[in-house]
């Protein structure tokens, strides 16, 4: 299943299913309810300001993609909304975890995944993490890829793959252009400095903290 979303169905989706592992004492959720759930202002990325109008034609299209839609069998007169995530993919918990928070905050690295999925699912270690990722990486067609590394970061960053590729147009546009070498070695040398002062410093305590055993050794 080859599914596109456009940046209102990813909002719109990963509330859906944040909410149903989250709250699901209030899931499935009302329109007004799913509205509220997309402009959060905590958890999500960009904060959005949607109306009704919006949210219910992105619901329309998702349910044209069989991945979201009213729920069947409420036992409400207000039209309730659930999505079919699991359904059309089977997921692990882990995996729909991972794939919530990257719906709804977009590229992460592993260790911010583990942290903000904790209140979805706890991993354990960082493997745990990657493990999913891999999983979710090696599916047919896949739906999520690793990012190229920006410079001067240690992690590579995560996305996933049910939208249209906004995210990797900004990649480029950060990518670093032939005027920024001089710049990026710069800031290369600055940081070696600084590991070296780091590690002067440090041998410095251990020696004052020997002198300081030793002179109390003399009065033991």
């Amino acid at each position: 299943m080859n599914i596109l979303l456009n940046e209102i169905e990813t909002r719109v989706l990963g509330s859906l299913v944040e909410k149903d592992v989250t709250t699901p004492d209030y899931y499935p959720l009302s329109l007004n309810a799913l509205v509220n759930a997309c402009n959060q202002k905590n958890n999500r990325d960009p904060v959005m300001n949607l109306d009704e109008e919006v949210v219910r034609q992105a619901l329309a299209t998702l349910q044209d993609k069989r991945i979201a839609g009213p729920a069947s069998g409420a036992d409400s007169r207000v039209t309730k909304y659930e999505h079919r995530l699991q359904e059309a993919f089977n997921f692990t918990r882990g995996e729909t975890a991972i794939l919530c928070v990257l719906l709804l905050r977009g590229p992460q690295t592993p260790g911010e995944l583990r942290g903000r999925t904790e209140r979805m699912h706890r991993f354990e270690d960082l493997t745990e993490v990657q493990s999913s990722l891999q999983r979710l990486m090696q599916r047919d067609p896949p739906l999520a890829r690793v990012l190229p590394r920006q410079p001067g970061t240690k992690e590579s960053r995560y996305k996933h793959l049910l939208a249209n590729d906004v995210e990797e147009a900004g990649e480029v546009a950060r990518a670093p252009l032939p005027a920024d070498v001089h710049s990026n070695s710069a800031d290369a040398n600055r940081i070696n400095h600084l590991e070296n002062d780091i590690s002067d410093l440090k041998r410095e305590v251990a020696d004052l903290k020997q002198q300081l055993a030793n002179f109390r050794k003399q009065f033991e």
